[in-house]
């Protein structure tokens, strides 16, 4: 007779393997009403939706050419918050869509809708692009290939520039009415040699004057690293440099401009923002399925790890609008065999999501890693 202990074995398995697929596949809605509350283009998780399968909130792919043709479907039970899923004809369990947030409904004085603002990522992470354009986007030859930052922007959902006015509002009605523990700052690279660190560092000190709450700002390494202890005094609890890839000539074919920054480079900030972070609180976001092998993907994270970087691997989705649209995604026997060891050199290093105060890595919901590390 089984044991409870091999019964949580088994139903954590169950769930890895079916959040990883989940990711990698796509999900198919077989009601509008289900898929209607989910995120198109721009930064951040783009062609996604916020699920909870098995008790873990995942952002699964649902716009993409990838998720149209996925086994995975979602039938609706009686609401827009509750579905059947399957697996082709089996019926494989349940899953529920997070609630509409409060805040939403709300708008600036001068009439900007606050979603157009800040957007709530999974359950309890508020997720902002301060400056929607980048230096790098607008020319084809030097725009990293996958992003589409400028496509929310063109299509009227959202703002190019929020204030620090404005973003301490949203947070502070986010904090209030959907109880977000923490906050995601990313931005498009501007033409100064801070790379973004000065903007960050103002909307940190604005959201940390009206509410109390950890925040994580993304950007490209300054050409300063005097930046890091600038971001921490302004509020800033963590930070994440995202090299995408560790392949230099991947690096090369897929950012091209971006790229001009070295893994050397990387590599020196990171050496330098751990001190002033700690360590789990400086991340880089690694796309697995651009082209990667699985080794130089784990030997790569293993270095961080070392430094005391957390490898935040989520497996590539191809967004609507980029070169990459028709790219495909890592299959979900690819992702375990990188995150399964992964996840054990994060518990041996204590370096584990649960343990990170902000941004995507305690987010967790883009990569199914955190299942990983328990």
């Amino acid at each position: 007779m089984a044991s409870q202990s091999d019964f949580q074995s088994t139903m954590v398995e169950r769930r890895r393997k079916l959040i990883t697929e989940l990711q990698s596949r796509g999900l198919r809605f077989e009601s509008p009403a289900n898929g209607a509350s989910s995120r198109r283009g721009g930064a951040g998780p783009s062609d996604h939706k916020a699920i909870t399968v098995m008790g873990t909130t995942v952002m699964v792919p649902v716009h993409t050419h990838t998720a149209s043709d996925s086994p995975f479907s979602a039938r609706p039970v009686d609401d827009t918050r509750h579905a059947r899923l399957f697996d082709g004809s089996d019926e494989v369990g349940m899953v529920t869509f997070p609630p509409q947030p409060k805040f939403y409904a709300l708008q600036t004085e001068d009439g900007i809708p606050y979603w157009k603002i800040a957007q709530l990522h999974a359950q309890d992470v508020l997720a902002t692009t301060v400056l929607q354009n980048c230096i790098r986007y607008p020319d084809a030859g030097t725009r990293c290939q996958f992003c589409a930052i400028g496509e929310s922007l063109k299509a009227g959902r959202t703002i190019a520039s929020k204030s620090p006015q404005q973003l301490a509002e949203v947070t502070e009605a986010a904090r209030r009415l959907d109880g977000i523990e923490h906050v995601v700052m990313t931005t498009g690279t501007p033409p100064t040699p801070d790379r973004g660190a000065a903007v960050l560092s103002d909307c940190a000190a604005a959201i940390t004057r009206r509410v109390s709450i950890p925040i994580q700002a993304q950007c490209e390494p300054p050409t300063s690293f005097d930046w890091f202890p600038r971001l921490r005094d302004s509020g800033v609890t963590a930070l994440g440099m995202h090299l995408e890839a560790f392949d230099p000539e991947v690096r090369a074919r897929i950012m091209p401009s971006k790229a001009e920054l070295s893994l050397d480079y990387y590599m020196k900030a990171y050496k330098a923002a751990v001190p002033v972070f700690g360590r789990g609180e400086v991340s880089t976001y690694l796309l697995a399925g651009l082209g990667d092998s699985k080794q130089l993907l784990l030997e790569g994270c293993r270095k961080l790890i070392d430094i005391g970087v957390y490898p935040f691997v989520v497996p590539f989705v191809p967004v609507t609008g980029t070169p990459l649209e028709h790219h495909a995604s890592p299959d979900s026997e690819f992702m375990l065999s990188v995150l399964e060891p992964l996840g054990e050199m994060l518990k041996a290093a204590e370096m584990t999501s649960d343990r990170i105060k902000a941004g995507c890595g305690k987010c967790g919901a883009c990569s199914p890693l955190s299942t990983f590390e328990t």
